[in-house]
């Protein structure tokens, strides 16, 4: 476990931000604002779901050497409980991570502030839908599957010391992006708290503080730790390869 400096932090501050930025940009510009009679379509998600997979796989590409790209508290508690990241570490990278997603989320509402589609979907906050009658069981329970297969691709495609690196970065980013397009419509998936605060913050649209905090905060960390514990236990089970080498990426 090596140690994490300025140039760490500051990677994950940028990457956080851009990456907020560009899934806000996109929810702004594509989703078609809809209502329980009349929801959005498909192809809207599909094209964010995409926006996702890019954007993503090119932060890994490009900041992975520094940080290790995680881009996301729930990932960064998952992989410090693993012992992959020192905890002091780990509390310097969430908060870069929550000013990455809240500068993010600033910007796209500075660049879109005058096109009323952004304002309509609250510049891309996130929130359970009316798919869902506003269920917040259900609304947990489909943050926690994205993000679990979000981990569990991390887990397999990059912490696992035998993974190809050269197709880890699009692995994560396609796992990524297909639970948005599929879970994105029932709660705008979230799957990582600091996209969820971000432009909940900026827009002041929360759908109640307290489901909030359970749906987009604890629910992914679960998600993670579960993911990570079961990947962690079932392969590298003794009498599979040791831990031991298993950096963190993505």
């Amino acid at each position: 476990m090596e140690d994490r400096g300025p140039a760490a932090y500051i990677a994950e501050f940028v990457g956080t931000l851009l990456l907020v930025l560009f899934i806000c940009l996109a929810v702004s510009a594509f989703v078609t604002v809809a209502d329980a009679q009349n929801p959005a379509p498909f192809i809207d998600f599909s094209v964010i779901g995409l926006v996702h997979v890019f954007i993503l796989f090119v932060l890994i590409q490009t900041l992975a050497v520094a940080s290790g790209a995680h881009f996301n508290p729930a990932v960064t508690v998952a992989l410090t409980v693993l012992k992959q990241l020192k905890p002091s570490d780990a509390v310097i990278y969430v908060l870069a991570q929550i000013a990455g997603a809240v500068a993010g989320a600033l910007i796209c509402k500075l660049l879109l502030k005058e096109f009323p589609n952004a304002e309509a979907v609250n510049f891309g906050a996130v929130g359970i839908s009316d798919r869902l009658d506003g269920n917040l069981g259900l609304g947990m329970l489909a943050e926690f599957i994205g993000t679990f297969l979000l981990m569990f691709a991390i887990m397999g495609a990059a912490v696992d010391p035998r993974a190809d690196r050269a197709v880890g970065p699009l692995a994560i980013g396609a796992a990524l992006g297909l639970g948005v397009m599929v879970i994105a419509p029932l709660t705008g998936a979230g799957f990582n708290p600091a996209r969820a605060i971000g432009p909940a913050l900026v827009s002041g649209e929360w759908g109640g503080a307290g489901d909030f905090i359970l749906a987009y905060l604890v629910a992914p960390v679960l998600a993670t730790l579960a993911a990570a514990v079961a990947y962690a236990n079932i392969f590298f089970a003794p009498g599979g390869k040791s831990r031991e080498g298993m950096e963190p990426v993505g």
